[in-house]
């Protein structure tokens, strides 16, 4: 009983086949078909290593949400080098609420303003790197996901002992921050702090000793992250007006960034620049200097990195593979019967030909023989 349900089974299952196998015997192979084979294969080849590396490649997702934490530090790393003498600079920074953080966290490094050939190199690329940014935002998404720690993003040192003057002071550092707008002042004299507000010791400073010719070696806020280019890395300006104010006006956006290579809280940041000379006679007023204004954004940026998932490859894989096999088999069929058709009307044609040649040739055969004329009938 067992052998006959087990039968009556497998004949079922056999029944149920879709895939029904043709004998070897009524199989019949072609030149044409191995040559259209050899290309469906080929292709299956291509575009399954192309759909590979598309695998293999990972792209930037960006989500937008409500930033809901206000009650953290904003931390901004400076390193900026001004063609003064760092006794006669100084730099802090006021917020919105009137808070006032002193450049505790900042050194002041005398330094040589001028660059060596290698630093002026690492600037230039900098800059070249720049303008690319800026044309080609997509650069961006491959910074996030290479993260290279090589990439020109710090100052090389000096390869040699400076023998000139040290005429410039470099300011680098980090101070922390409330999360509402500012202002980072670099003017002339050292910042005091009173109830009215704030000031800057000038007055033992002469104004011919005003250059405030700069340099922005880096500028970011947030967590650092080696590789990452700002928009103000290697940003260089020339006066030679005492009088001169440089504003930078920032809007500064939180991102939360999630690559396969780190995951870090950051901040993303635009930038308007503008300068001006300080002419109170012709009704330009304010004070020479420095000044970068900084707002921070209510929304924040979630820049996570995605992969395509093994299935997903897997099913546009078979979709390949299934979808030449049918159309190539398609297209050979398709050529096989017009050229089977045009064959077909080719033979049919020399038939007719040679028929049409022995009809001509009976009737050449029939006009040729002498007909018989009544004069040569005998007469009785």
């Amino acid at each position: 009983m067992r052998r006959l349900s087990r039968k009556k089974a497998l004949s079922l299952v056999k029944e149920l086949d879709a895939f029904p196998k043709v004998s070897d015997s009524y199989v019949e192979t072609s030149a044409s078909g191995g040559t259209v084979s050899l290309i469906a294969f080929s292709a299956m080849a291509l575009l399954a290593v192309l759909e590979f590396f598309v695998y293999r490649d990972t792209w930037m997702k960006y989500e937008y949400e409500v930033d809901k934490d206000f009650s953290s530090k904003l931390k901004i790393n400076i390193d900026i080098t001004v063609a003064m003498k760092c006794q006669h600079v100084g730099a802090d920074i006021l917020d919105l609420a009137e808070t006032m953080i002193t450049s505790n966290g900042l050194l002041y490094e005398p330094t040589i303003f001028e660059l060596t050939p290698q630093q002026r190199l690492w600037q230039r690329t900098l800059i070249v790197i720049q303008s690319r940014l800026r044309e080609e935002h997509a650069l961006q998404e491959v910074l996030y996901k290479t993260l290279l720690k090589n990439g020109p993003t710090a100052l090389p040192p000096r390869e040699d002992t400076p023998m000139e003057p040290l005429n410039a002071c470099r300011i680098h550092g980090h101070v922390y921050v409330n999360k509402v707008a500012g202002n980072l002042h670099i003017t002339v004299g050292k910042p005091i702090h009173h109830p009215q507000g704030h000031a800057h010791i000038a007055a033992f400073v002469s104004h011919e000793t005003y250059n405030f010719s700069h340099r922005i070696d880096h500028l970011s806020f947030g967590e650092e992250i080696p590789g990452i280019i700002n928009p103000l890395d290697g940003t260089e300006k020339i006066t030679f007006n005492n009088n001169q104010m440089f504003q930078y006006f920032i809007t500064v956006v939180p991102t939360r960034l999630n690559t396969y290579k780190i995951s870090a809280d950051t901040h993303q940041f635009s930038v308007t620049e503008r300068e001006r000379v300080i002419n109170h006679a012709a009704g330009s007023h304010g004070v020479s200097g420095i000044f970068v204004k900084y707002d921070t954004s209510s929304l924040m940026v979630t820049v996570s990195e995605q992969h395509m998932p093994l299935w997903q490859f897997l099913v546009r894989l078979c979709g390949i593979i299934g979808g030449i096999f049918s159309t190539t088999g398609m297209l050979h069929g398709l050529v096989g019967c017009c050229f089977d058709l045009i064959c077909c009307r080719l033979k049919l044609g020399v038939y007719r030909h040679r028929e049409d040649l022995q009809r001509h040739n009976q009737n050449n055969l029939n006009n040729h023989r002498t007909p018989l004329l009544a004069d040569d009938v005998p007469q009785e």
